[in-house]
């Protein structure tokens, strides 16, 4: 018991000394709130196409490690020089199909930067200034812009091979059509396309003639009101 107890005053004491305990909490606690507060930002603003809600899970942990990693070798050089050695050897391949995505991935890095190097201040009025003048950009540039109506994104995953076929039952459908990307997969294709519609009941028959296409026909549409076709 006495081992045990010896232990526990060793390692607590060792980390009081290296971090304190209520600068930690803090740190932590700022960081997460920032980038809650970034995932909203990024579910509502963005523009990614890819689905945003599932990659905004993202912010939270890898701003969380980025702070536990530096909080771990800002005390010691020969931890950051291992550190360096350490990510030396590791590749990252995630597939960033968005420029937009890599932005908002560096500033979840850059809050959990600041709370890794004891910065809350600096952490939160430079996340008020970076979404601030994200936010009015946005709104610049939908007054600059001229909104276009009824554009879509359509991605379609079919088992079936003809890529005719399926963009002419789009053509029957839409009054404009354009394929974007074709994907082959072991069975049938990924396709996407970018549509205009000229009301909801096209989108309606489009859905029953994929349908009696195929069964395992998968027809997804997205509104992108700032396509300009």
């Amino acid at each position: 018991m006495d081992l045990i107890q010896k232990l526990q005053e060793q390692y607590i004491q060792e980390f009081s000394n290296n971090v304190p305990l209520d600068e930690f909490l803090l740190n932590v606690i700022v960081t997460a709130i920032l980038v809650a507060l970034l995932r909203l930002f990024y579910i509502h603003f963005g523009n990614a196409i890819s689905n945003r809600r599932r990659f905004a899970n993202n912010f939270l942990p890898l701003a969380l490690g980025t702070l536990l990693i530096i909080m771990i070798v800002k005390s010691s050089i020969a931890l950051s020089l291992g550190l360096v050695g350490a990510l030396s050897i590791v590749r990252y391949r995630a597939a960033i199909k968005d420029p937009e995505e890599l932005t908002y991935l560096f500033i979840a890095i850059g809050l959990g930067l600041a709370g890794g190097a004891n910065q809350p201040i600096l952490a939160i009025v430079a996340f008020a200034v970076i979404l601030g003048i994200l936010y009015l950009s946005k709104l610049l540039g939908r007054q600059q812009v001229f909104r276009q109506e009824n554009r879509l994104f359509v991605n379609i995953q079919t088992d079936q091979e003809d890529v005719e076929a399926i963009a002419g039952i789009l053509a029957q459908h839409l009054p404009y059509v354009e394929l974007k990307r074709m994907d082959t997969l072991e069975q049938g294709m990924d396709l996407s396309f970018v549509c205009r519609a000229k009301e909801l009941g096209d989108i309606a028959r489009l859905k029953k003639a994929m349908q009696e296409l195929s069964p395992a026909t998968r027809l997804s549409v997205i509104d992108q009101p700032d396509l300009i076709v």
